[in-house]
């Protein structure tokens, strides 16, 4: 079974290209903390996302660093062999499916919820009945 899930934050705008067929396809990295060690440092790791397609697109218009995404895919393994003669290894996360858990508008880069962009209105807890 090869099944990644992360959250993390993007470390900076995903990179839009597209194939001489047309398919988009974006680059980016998230940022995901690792639990803190018992002295209290924290580490993060930084792995590579590649998404595919309408949703690679998606990624463009809608992601942006710093904000929080979603990412369920799987891992994939490769090499290829660098200028110098020296093979290089990659390991990065094919991206199925990529939640957007925050919302921007590109124009102001002001983060802001899909709710509010409907119209709706935050309810006072006393208000809910259950």
């Amino acid at each position: 079974m090869n099944n990644v899930v992360l959250i993390g934050r993007l470390t900076k705008d995903p990179e839009i290209r597209y194939t001489q067929d047309g398919m988009a396809i974006a680059n980016f990295n998230l940022a995901i903390d690792r639990p803190p060690k018992k002295d209290g440092t924290k580490e993060a790791d930084f792995p590579k996302v590649i998404v595919f397609g309408k949703q690679a697109e998606n990624c463009g218009k809608f992601l942006a660093k710093g904000m929080l995404a979603g990412i369920q895919g799987r891992i994939q393994t490769g090499s290829y062999t660098n200028k110098n003669g020296d093979k290089v290894y990659t390991t990065e996360v094919v991206a199925e499916r990529v939640e957007f858990l925050e919302w921007k508008d590109k124009k102001d880069n002001a983060q802001q919820s899909s709710f509010d962009d409907m119209g709706f209105q935050p309810v006072d807890d006393a208000e809910v009945p259950f």
